[in-house]
């Protein structure tokens, strides 16, 4: 909704609107290695309730000013900063959950469980949030994001972990701050698929994010579609992602664990090509589909390699491990981000998505030269060696 609060109220830039995009992920960037440190020194379940409370009192702040009449765009870039460093300490947190909660053999299971449940809240939330901003205006629809947060926090404060049985071995001592970084870098260092699905993710997060920095922008004005319309297409977009995270344990199953991570980022990306194809009027369905494509692929990579991830990784080193990911795979974003306002300030919208398009599948060439075109699934608990 910030995007749109942006265009409307402020009548941003294209410029200024991928910069709102890129600030939101720049902690990523800043501070996600110390948020790992922090999550495995912390209870994890704490942090992310304090994350959520914190968040609402940002976003809380928007409509507030803006009904006073003075928000501006530096006021929005400043919440969107800050809640972004709040959002890295609740995903570091979050990523080590999953391990404490459901057994080994259920963790493609469970991530894929998880990964509908973002699809689901992207298939809702786009739709929604265009027909509140229709109806209601951005500001005050951004009191629907200010439940959301109220919400995850209530949930999470009646979640229980399972507690450690009293013969369980005592956690290790902690180490300095900067052992503690070099711990989880040597350790993605070592093996070699964890490093190729590093180096995967960051690419396809670059183009990603530098095609959903201008994606707005490029239907508002190139395609002149109105605010739900908008909506709507995300709203289908999200599609691919609900049921390839309801049906990711079965496809997993029947295909191999570690095959559908490299088939995952292969075989929808000639559907990348659809969104620069979109046009006014009911071509608009295009984009959509395109994104549906998008999201079925990313979350059926992210159940897999999350799930590698969490199965080679010792649990004292999960969360500086995921630490690493984001700070490399999640860092790349603000710069995707300024990359896609920039080249479409230059080149154009429609040229800069098919780039982009080309750039995100591309990304498939790390996992697909990897160890893992040659196994069908990964030997569960141990890493595949190169």
């Amino acid at each position: 909704m910030l995007p749109l609060l942006a265009l409307d109220t402020l009548h941003a830039s294209t410029f200024q609107v991928s910069l709102l995009t890129s600030l939101g992920w720049l902690p990523y960037l800043l501070f996600s290695l110390p948020a790992g440190i922090l999550a495995d020194r912390v209870d994890q379940r704490k942090l992310m309730i304090v994350c959520d409370l914190g968040r609402l009192l940002l976003i809380l702040s928007v409509p507030l000013t803006a009904l006073a009449g003075r928000l501006t765009l530096g006021y929005l870039y400043a919440v969107v900063g800050v809640s972004g460093v709040l959002t890295v300490a609740f995903t570091v947190a979050y990523r080590g959950q999953l391990p404490k909660l459901v057994h080994r053999t259920q963790l493609v299971d469970g991530n894929g469980k998880l990964g509908m449940c973002e699809s689901l809240a992207e298939l809702t939330g786009p739709g929604l949030g265009g027909v509140l901003v229709g109806a209601i205006g951005a500001s005050r629809a951004l009191f629907a994001n200010v439940l959301t947060y109220a919400l995850s926090a209530l949930t999470l404060a009646l979640m229980r972990v399972p507690q450690e049985p009293a013969d369980a071995p005592a956690p290790p001592a902690r180490v300095p701050f900067r052992a503690a970084l070099r711990e989880g870098f040597a350790f993605v260092r070592r093996e070699p698929v964890l490093l190729k699905l590093l180096l995967c993710t960051s690419v396809s997060n670059f183009f990603v994010t530098a095609a959903n920095a201008i994606a707005v922008t490029f239907m508002v004005r190139e395609l002149h579609a109105p605010t739900s319309a908008v909506g709507l297409v995300f709203t289908v977009g999200s599609v691919g992602g609900l049921l390839a995270g309801a049906l990711a344990s079965r496809i997993a199953g029947r295909m191999g664990t570690a095959r559908i991570i490299w088939v995952a980022m292969l075989a929808p990306g000639p559907l990348y090509f659809l969104m620069p194809l979109a046009a006014p009027g009911w071509g608009v369905l295009l984009y959509a589909i395109g994104l549906a494509a998008l999201a079925a692929n990313s979350t059926l990579f992210n159940v897999a390699a999350l799930s590698y991830r969490q199965l080679v990784t010792p649990p004292a080193l999960l969360s500086r491990v995921g630490a690493v990911y984001l700070w490399i795979a999640y860092g790349v974003i603000p710069l995707g981000s300024l990359f896609g306002g920039a080249l479409a300030t230059g080149a154009g919208l429609r040229p800069t998505l098919w780039i982009c398009a080309l750039g995100m599948w591309s990304a498939a060439l790390f996992v697909v030269l990897s160890p893992l075109r040659t196994l069908r699934d990964v030997p569960a608990g141990r890493p595949v060696a190169a």
